[in-house]
């Protein structure tokens, strides 16, 4: 076998490049990409994911968090259509026609991938795939071929869509809620994050929410079924979230200028030096690119481009149409 040639990319050209930000199909809570939520058996991971689902077709807030309206694709493979017709009764009496079900498909092993292929080219609009359970799909249990589990990874990160895999929990307990994921080792490393649905105690009203990500910090949210509305209700975060815009001088003083000047066009270095900050141009344009995501939402948005032997910035600021 002829190996191939290591396809590289020099870390000047990769910082020159226009790449798009990580995509949120809920704001700073689920990012793109390929994702374990695992829970003990009957604890309602399915009411948690249809209410998801359904908040991601319609794009409208789950938890307050504003959502990527999109086609969404839910594989049931444990329920049947009454069942599923009767769970979503309840939540809703308005389902969108882009909230697709499905109770059968093929196994990774046997064309799952080309399945959803498929779906999304029919779709394009595709945003969110749900597989309840990852078991269903995995050939005889066979929980030691990672191989499959990688593809899901591929596909989710090829399409930019984000891909949801239901496990169980072992029994053991483990100081760390992502470690008790059943088929853990290298599981959890084939993916790009968990969400872990656990209760401290059998017949607590509350669960805790435990969130690990590669492009979120770790989170722990409290969350509680509401029974008569069939919710999982947000209660409190025991992480308390900050706003690191709100928290950062520099940002602060860098967004007051662009608000006043509307575009800049230059260097960094001379960028640090007409908003007056004590810190090195190196400095602010990594402060710059990891505040990426949230200047945009303030309707800041930048990009590099090199003229001759220096690298400036074309920075400019569009105030946001609910913004007055």
């Amino acid at each position: 076998m002829t190996a191939e040639k290591i396809k590289t990319i020099d870390g000047q050209k990769l910082l020159e490049m226009e790449l798009p930000p990580i995509r949120f199909i809920i704001d700073e809570l689920l990012p793109q990409g390929f994702y374990i939520l695992a829970g003990s058996p009957k604890i309602g991971k399915s009411w948690l994911l249809l209410l998801l689902c359904l908040q991601v077709a319609k794009g409208e807030l789950f938890w307050n968090r504003s959502t990527e309206k999109g086609t969404v694709l839910y594989l049931c493979l444990e329920d049947s259509p009454s069942r599923i017709q009767q769970r979503l009764s309840e939540l809703t009496e308005d389902a969108p026609p882009n909230l697709k079900f499905a109770t059968s498909v093929n196994s990774l092993s046997n064309g799952l991938v080309g399945q959803m292929e498929m779906f999304i080219a029919e779709n394009p609009d595709t945003d969110l795939i749900v597989i309840d359970t990852l078991q269903k799909v995995r050939e005889n249990g066979n929980e030691s071929n990672l191989y499959d589990i990688g593809a899901l990874k591929e596909l989710a990160d090829k399409y930019g869509i984000t891909i949801i895999a239901v496990q169980h929990l072992r029994k053991q307990i483990c100081s760390d809620p992502h470690q008790m994921v059943s088929g853990s080792t290298g599981l959890l490393g084939a993916a790009d994050g968990s969400y872990i649905l656990k209760k401290d105690n059998i017949g607590d009203e509350t669960a805790k929410l435990y969130i690990r990500t590669r492009d979120i910090e770790e989170k722990i949210y409290t969350v509680k079924f509401d029974k008569e509305l069939h919710e999982w209700k947000f209660v409190s975060s025991d992480t308390p979230e900050t706003d690191r815009l709100q928290n950062d001088s520099v940002m602060n003083a860098f967004i007051l200028f662009m608000k006043q000047m509307g575009k800049f066009t230059g260097t960094a270095g001379e960028l640090v030096q007409r908003i007056g900050c004590a810190v090195s141009p190196n400095v602010f344009s990594r402060r710059l690119n990891s505040h990426r995501s949230e200047l945009k939402k303030i309707g800041i948005e930048f990009k590099d481009i090199r003229t001759g032997t220096s690298r400036e910035k074309i920075i400019v600021y569009r105030p946001p149409e609910n913004v007055q």
